[in-house]
């Protein structure tokens, strides 16, 4: 007896489980970043639910925090290995800095032509105003407890000892990146230049210097690997109502940093 519902059924092809990771990755909390606590059950349900063929990153993010990156990608390497399941990173215009720390939770990196990888280092950047209140007359009053506790302080002239506690700060973390990036990359990164120092290029480039493994889009590439037949199933975070309709000056603050984000690399945010 032909059951026809049935037989197309059990001939379905393999499924790939998409996660978008599009945007500045940020701190826990703040409206429309990636983040860990925001991402958790997305990468859960993507691992377990329907036993998927592969893992597809989708990511266009041109960084942010560094400790929810690390997070991210541990996430994602963690649920990799306990699923069996391989993961493939997509980058679409950035994969720079934490973006780029995502990327490498792929076990292959695909790009394209056009995308900008890379940005493997650190930044802490900010404005000093002493000279602009001087000439208004205003006097700078701070009491503290504990004399590191105005450290960086952007209306006083900079003290040379906060900058080099600054960059005792900073080196741990580039250090941490730098460890991430060539564990997971291993020999596949070229030996002939240093890839360490915040430059970033685009994509054919990128993958001769063994940042990314080829050029290729999400779904001809997967289907490429694992037949025409295969289906995708997208998982994001979801946003609140005003995120998505704008209505917040918070959520208009974050959108405007985040345009900035993405325009030092030649995109679009």
């Amino acid at each position: 007896m032909q059951i026809p519902f049935l037989n197309r059924l059990l001939k379905r092809g393999p499924r790939v489980s998409v996660i978008r990771l599009h945007g500045a990755i940020g701190m826990a909390g703040r409206s429309g970043a990636l983040s860990d606590a925001a991402l958790a059950s997305v990468i859960e349900r993507a691992f377990r639910k329907g036993k998927p063929a592969a893992v597809a990153l989708s990511i266009n993010s041109p960084g942010g925090s560094p400790v929810q990156s690390s997070l991210i990608a541990a996430r994602i390497r963690r649920l990799a290995i306990e699923t069996d399941v391989p993961v493939h990173a997509f980058v679409e215009d950035v994969a720079a800095s934490g973006g780029y720390w995502l990327a490498c939770a792929g076990d292959q990196i695909w790009a394209d032509d056009s995308s900008i990888l890379g940005s493997i280092g650190v930044i802490s950047a900010g404005f000093g105003f002493q000279d602009l209140i001087g000439r208004w007359g205003i006097e700078r009053r701070v009491h503290t407890a504990g004399r590191s506790k105005s450290t960086l302080d952007p209306f006083r002239p900079e003290n040379p000892e906060d900058v080099a506690r600054l960059h005792n700060v900073l080196e741990p973390i580039h250090t941490a990146f730098k460890d991430h990036v060539t564990t997971r990359r291993g020999d596949r990164l070229s030996r002939d230049r240093d890839l360490f120092t915040g430059e970033f290029w685009a994509g054919r480039e990128a993958v001769a210097l063994g940042l990314a493994d080829g050029i290729g889009h999400l779904v001809p590439k997967m289907k490429q690997i694992h037949g025409d037949k295969t289906r995708f199933t997208v998982h994001s975070p979801r946003q609140s109502l005003f995120r998505r309709l704008g209505l917040s000056a918070g959520t208009l603050i974050d959108s405007a940093a985040e345009r900035a984000a993405f325009q030092r690399f030649g995109a679009g945010g």
